[in-house]
């Protein structure tokens, strides 16, 4: 399963509107590159926020069950 972490955004990204779209232009680019074979419903893309063993925010993905927060180093 494709996983792309973002590990920075600006600070006027840093909101879950922003990052949602950031995310979804991110699955775009990499769906669209055929000979990659990605399906968009393997792909994860999630944003580095995880602090002291708190869970990662969801990510954001056309399955529902990759959307899920999961716990850092999981």
């Amino acid at each position: 399963m494709p996983f792309v972490q973002v590990t920075w955004l600006p600070k006027a990204c840093r909101n879950a509107e922003v990052r949602k779209e950031v995310a979804d232009a991110i699955i775009k680019a990499m769906v669209s590159v055929k000979s990659a074979e990605i399906s968009p419903s393997n792909l994860v893309v999630r944003f580095a926020e995880s602090v002291d063993g708190f869970p990662l925010p969801k990510g954001h993905s056309e399955n529902p069950e990759l959307k899920a927060p999961v716990k850092a180093g999981k």
